[in-house]
């Protein structure tokens, strides 16, 4: 069994180089790709130094967000399952064990990482209100059971994400992948995450007008017409 991990990258110089020294740590046998979504702070050339057999480094020559970033990396990924992997350090790679055997032992096309299960975790009031308020909304729109949407770490098998067409290019798209999940009738599996978040002040990048974007996406793929998925 191999994990695709993708690997969005925007003007991460601080963190990438660690977090990469992370992914590597992981006893799993993985296949990272990173995409560097046009970085202007030093990033790209780290990459480029760090790029080798193990790892597939891509590059865009414009900022088209996160979206577009994980289009590309999805386009390029060969594993078994495919996990989507920030490159800030608000999450750990360690948890990938937790994903993966609850999809093998679920036989699962999709598994999320919850920061909610269990206590609150340590992140700005009003992150955690809008976290909160576009969980219910999917629930509500979709008939789900979700405690954490816009997690990062979302987990599917590579036949069913490669199959789907993603059309969200910023961060909406976490909204557009639950969205389209639901509606095709996959269920979406959790398993609780560690997660340490960062201030905007130390390169936080997502924001309100983020948050009603996923909004009206997660309303616009309600009310649109999608094939199930195929197993």
């Amino acid at each position: 069994m191999r994990l695709s991990v993708i690997i969005p990258v925007f003007n991460e110089f601080s963190t990438v180089e660690v977090l990469l020294a992370r992914v590597d740590a992981v006893k799993l046998k993985t296949e990272v790709v990173l995409v560097d979504d046009c970085s202007t702070d030093g990033t790209r050339e780290v990459l480029l130094q760090l790029a080798n057999d193990g790892r597939i480094v891509v590059f865009h020559e414009e900022n088209r967000g996160k979206g577009a970033a994980l289009r590309t990396g999805f386009e390029r990924a060969t594993g078994d399952y495919v996990v989507v992997q920030d490159a800030d350090l608000e999450y750990n790679p360690d948890d990938y064990i937790k994903l993966v055997n609850e999809a093998k032992r679920r036989s699962a096309d999709v598994v999320y990482g919850s920061r909610f299960i269990g206590s609150r975790p340590p992140m700005a009031f009003a992150n955690w209100i809008g976290n909160w308020v576009l969980t219910w909304l999917t629930n509500t729109l979709y008939g789900a059971a979700l405690t954490d949407m816009e997690t990062c770490y979302k987990l599917f098998r590579r036949e069913v994400i490669e199959n789907l067409e993603i059309e969200s290019n910023r961060f909406n798209v976490e909204a557009e992948l639950t969205a389209k999940m639901l509606k095709m009738g996959a269920k979406i599996y959790e398993v609780p995450v560690s997660y340490q978040a960062r201030k905007h002040s130390e390169g936080k990048k997502i924001g309100w007008r983020d948050f009603w974007s996923a909004v009206w996406t997660l309303v616009r793929y309600r009310f649109s017409r999608l094939s199930p998925v195929q197993s």
